[in-house]
């Protein structure tokens, strides 16, 4: 059974592999910039428009799970009825 924790620690894996697929594509583009033949351009015109679509789903991800996050930290303020800033900030990080 998958529990939070471990439902969390996937996504962030995720993430994290999405971020890298995007980093090395933008190395490849930029690489293979000098290239000149339509075969090579063909192909960086694929890759590129890839990598704006990963961008685009990192940036949704990303979004999502800060949403998680502060639906998170709100409950757990509610729950433990952490009344000023401070308590509410140091909720937060635990």
């Amino acid at each position: 059974m998958e529990t939070p924790e471990h439902r969390a620690q996937s996504q962030e894996q995720l993430i994290g592999d999405l971020r890298l697929v995007i980093e090395n594509a933008e190395e490849l583009l930029k690489n293979t910039d000098h290239y000149s033949s339509a075969l090579y351009q063909n192909a960086r015109a694929k890759l590129s428009l890839a990598l704006e679509a990963a961008n685009e789903e990192l940036s949704r991800f990303e979004d999502a799970q800060l949403e998680r996050m502060m639906a998170a930290t709100r409950s757990a303020n509610d729950r433990y009825n952490d009344r000023s800033g401070e308590a509410r900030i140091l909720r937060a990080f635990h």
